[in-house]
């Protein structure tokens, strides 16, 4: 229960994950498996099994406005900080958004495959977009959330920057870190005071054997 005197406690981050994520996660994999073993029924079945509707309602909780989604007030909490940096003409800020494709490897490297606030185990686009092909019935990605696989959509890899683009942020790899969808978008151009987040660069890395399903480009 969320009361007024804890409204703003720093936490890790916007909502602890449901143990659907791993699951969902643990089906897919099962399924890249199943797929690399030639068992292409097998891995259809599991990414069906893997679109769990708790994972969906999860990420959208973070993802969708307020008034869109009754779960979100929980969630985004958002204050007024006084000395916040201001959110900059598009013309003042840093031209280049993302970071090159050798400072992604570098964040990779760095953080691994695990969301740096919730630790949600993440794959990138280019994993997503090859399942979507292979299996475009049933690993879907639409043209909106509902039409989205809900662990793909769970699962999807974002480069954050910690101090927003919009507030002045660069691309510098110390500023860029890997979340999930769900904490990127929760977020958005929002600094971590201003919706009381810890700096996950002061945690430790989360070390597992989840590479993102990366076996299936190989």
């Amino acid at each position: 229960m969320i009361t007024s005197a804890n409204f703003f406690e720093p936490r890790k981050c916007l909502r602890e994950p449901i143990p659907e994520i791993a699951e969902a996660a643990a089906l897919l994999s099962q399924a890249v498996d199943a797929h690399l073993a030639g068992l292409a029924r097998n891995a259809e079945q599991l990414i069906v099994a893997a679109d769990i509707g708790a994972v969906r309602n999860w990420t959208t909780s973070l993802m969708a406005s307020p008034s869109a989604s009754a779960d979100s007030p929980n969630y985004q909490r958002v204050r007024v900080v006084a000395d916040a940096p201001r959110v900059l003409a598009k013309a003042d800020r840093v031209p280049a958004r993302m970071p090159t494709v050798s400072e992604r490897a570098q964040i990779l490297e760095r953080d691994g495959y695990h969301c740096v606030f919730c630790h949600t185990p993440v794959i990138e686009p280019e994993i997503r977009k090859r399942l979507t092909h292979l299996y475009p019935a049933t690993a879907r990605w639409g043209s909106t959330w509902d039409d989205c696989h809900a662990a793909l959509l769970c699962l999807w890899l974002q480069f954050d920057h910690v101090l927003p683009h919009a507030r002045g942020g660069t691309n510098n790899i110390e500023n860029v870190v890997i979340t999930c969808a769900g904490c990127n978008y929760g977020r958005m151009s929002k600094t971590l005071d201003e919706v009381g987040l810890l700096d996950p660069r002061d945690r430790p890395r989360l070390v597992s054997d989840w590479n993102g399903l990366a076996r299936l480009l190989a």
